[in-house]
């Protein structure tokens, strides 16, 4: 009887049969919904840079997250403006270019389907003639300041 056992390793030099620790992904680990792996991928294929680091995807998911909740949260307000429960590109284009910020930002962006803002240069509107406007204001201070006297 020879109680010598193998190696409970094996070829991948794994144990068998123990406990494995769930995977964790990189967004979860630094608390976002945007994926790291997949931005860092980007990263690295694309040539940017001969090495990227570990921590630039992070950021980068970071950032492209904050500027879609922001885009999000302000669509959103826009579609509950116009009674709409649903984003559509108007909406978009109506929060982009509101936002002073995000407006420089994509200053030379054209949204498909979004339209203009609702504008009309004030040279175009019709002008307020002399009668219209002697009309709406009282002919005289001490005039509109007294009541009428009761007869």
């Amino acid at each position: 009887m020879d109680t010598v056992t193998k190696s409970t390793k094996g070829a991948a030099g794994r144990k068998k049969g123990g406990a494995h620790k769930k995977a964790v992904t990189r967004s979860n680990r630094a608390g976002l919904q945007f994926p790291v792996g997949r931005i860092g991928r980007y990263l690295k294929k694309g040539r940017y840079a001969q090495r990227v680091g570990s921590g630039a995807p992070v950021y980068l998911a970071a950032v492209l997250e904050y500027l879609a909740a922001e885009v999000l949260e302000l669509a959103g307000n826009a579609a509950r403006d116009n009674k709409k429960a649903r984003i559509i590109p108007r909406h978009l284009l109506l929060a982009i270019r509101n936002d002073e910020e995000l407006g420089k930002l994509l200053a030379g962006v054209t949204i498909a389907h979004g339209g203009v803002l609702p504008n009309i240069n004030p040279i175009l509107l019709p002008k307020r003639t002399a009668s219209s406007a002697e009309e709406k204001a009282p002919k005289s201070p001490s005039k509109a300041a007294k009541s009428p006297k009761k007869a």
